[in-house]
């Protein structure tokens, strides 16, 4: 008999029918009218919730569904999924860590590029009429500069090394701990870092904890020449900060592809946009066609494995 799973994410048809193939009966959640009538309606038939690090997974929804088991966080993120509750039912949390890292990465250093070089300003212009002899921007290159990571986890350290090794950039960070076997240089202070780093980059989770460490005075640290990436959580940037650093040039531009106030379209998202300097993608970095088939294989083999009582792949821990 198949197993039900909860899916609380939109799924693509593709991941759909791998589900299904592999002895999941998946019901939909993004079907109903809200997401509590379908926790509700799903009630003990499900033993199984897919969910990304955004939507989570509450107490209060576990307690809906009786006979849950697994919860599986669809990416690296699962800071909204209730772990003090899944501990004390014994339920079970997965994540996919590292499926789409090498996308998020690639997207890191396109939003650096684009943001250094104004390519959003540039597109525009070259579509307005102009050309070389009317652009009078001066876009500095990434090339051997300063590249400041918050976050080493598994996306800065593929970061960090497209920069080192494609750009010759010299690599700090800043961490909660120092990362053991790193050839990078460690900060224990993310002002210091800022102060040192040409350009800084954001791959932090979300979360209470990381909640507005890029804030004014970090931002200040950063500077007038400095720019500023954001690919981890729209959280982890205090957006007020850096509206109000952009508009006195206290930095010199920023490429986001996450904001304050997702899933929804970020209420700030028309102020950022009418910055030259800003180049902003829909949270879409880690999308790609490579990113989601290994996302996909790496949730079934989670299910997989604790449906038949062995460890998981990528247990939550923390």
């Amino acid at each position: 008999m198949a197993i039900g799973v909860l899916a609380l994410v939109g799924l693509s048809p593709e991941r759909v029918t791998a589900l299904t193939a592999a002895g999941y009966a998946v019901r939909e959640g993004k079907k109903y009218a809200n997401r509590i009538d379908a926790v509700r309606e799903a009630g003990d038939t499900v033993r199984a919730v897919l969910t990304n690090g955004r939507g989570g997974l509450s107490g209060d929804e576990m307690k809906l569904l009786p006979n849950l088991g697994i919860v599986c966080a669809i990416g690296a993120g699962y800071e909204a999924v209730d772990l003090e509750t899944a501990r004390s039912r014994g339920i079970a949390v997965a994540n996919c860590p590292d499926a789409n890292a090498s996308a998020v990465a690639d997207s890191a250093m396109m939003l650096l590029m684009a943001a250094t070089r104004h390519l959003r300003q540039a597109d525009r212009h070259v579509h307005e009429g102009g050309w070389q002899d009317q652009w009078r921007v001066d876009t500095p290159t990434i090339s051997g500069k300063r590249l400041g990571v918050l976050g080493m986890g598994t996306i800065g350290g593929k970061i960090a090394h497209r920069a080192a090794r494609g750009f010759d950039m010299e690599i700090g960070y800043h961490n909660r701990k120092t990362v053991a076997g790193s050839p990078y240089r460690y900060f224990n202070n993310l002002i210091e870092l800022a102060t040192w780093a040409d350009f800084l980059v954001c791959a932090a989770p979300g979360g209470a904890g990381t909640r507005h460490l890029v804030n004014a005075d970090v931002l200040t640290a950063l500077g007038p020449k400095g720019y500023l990436v954001n690919i981890g959580r729209g959280t982890v940037v205090d957006t007020a900060a850096l509206i109000d650093s952009l508009k006195a040039k206290r930095i010199a531009g920023a490429g986001l592809d996450v904001l304050e106030g997702e899933p929804s379209v970020p209420p700030v998202l028309p102020e950022l946009l009418g910055f030259d300097n800003v180049v902003v993608t829909p949270h879409s970095a880690g999308r790609a066609p490579e990113a989601r088939t290994a996302a996909t294989a790496m949730v079934i083999a989670n299910l997989n494995a604790y449906f038949a009582g062995k460890p998981l792949l990528n247990p939550v821990t923390k």
